[in-house]
């Protein structure tokens, strides 16, 4: 499937065939696909937390008031990023420029980020959120299904997958196999009502 049919297509899927597994082959293609996601300054602070045993599941639904993907979807990532990303050895982020273009962009991001809390927590997020696009597109185009959530208590979450201090969570995306078929779409917005030129 093409990127842009993957990208119509994608709907958000609930109610999961539990006997389906993905391949390994499936994970890496997706795993690949959300590593290539675009960060500022190519600071890569998305994290993927895959939670594969039953126990954590079971207490991701609990923590999801009761929501049965999360125990019923093949795969269930907790995508987070990290706030300080910015400062963990930022030269590994452009290990593969020349050392002038290096030194130039570790002192351009460092100034960009410190001493700016809300910026650096929302950027994770950006990170993730961007992360988690690129796999839901690629997962469709996989023939495969997912389903964005942010319907969770976080504090419960972060419990239960050990989230460092410094982390924040994005959301949780649940991929599998869906067994039923989605709702109709809502209702779109119209591009007169999304695009605006130049200004409010």
């Amino acid at each position: 499937m093409d990127t842009l049919t993957a990208m119509t297509a994608r709907r958000t899927a609930k109610h999961f065939d539990s006997s389906f597994k993905l391949d390994d082959q499936q994970i890496d293609c997706l795993m690949d696909a959300a590593l290539c996601a675009p960060s500022s300054y190519n600071i890569q602070h998305g994290r993927i937390v895959r939670v594969t045993d039953k126990g954590a599941r079971a207490a991701l639904r609990v923590a999801a008031y009761d929501q049965a993907q999360l125990t019923e979807a093949s795969e269930v990532w907790v995508i987070c990023g990290d706030t300080q990303a910015w400062r963990k050895n930022p030269a590994r982020y452009w290990r593969t420029a020349d050392q002038e273009t290096r030194d130039i962009l570790v002192g351009m991001l460092t100034e960009f980020y410190k001493d700016k809390p809300v910026l650096q927590r929302d950027e994770a997020i950006r990170s993730g959120s961007f992360m988690a696009q690129n796999i839901m597109v690629a997962a469709t185009s996989l023939g495969l299904n997912t389903g964005p959530m942010i319907g969770f208590d976080a504090d419960q979450v972060a419990e239960v997958i050990n989230l460092p201090e410094d982390h924040v969570i994005a959301l949780i995306l649940v991929i599998g196999k869906s067994v039923k078929e989605p709702w109709a779409r809502g209702g779109q917005l119209s591009p007169d009502e999304v695009v605006l030129n130049d200004k409010f």
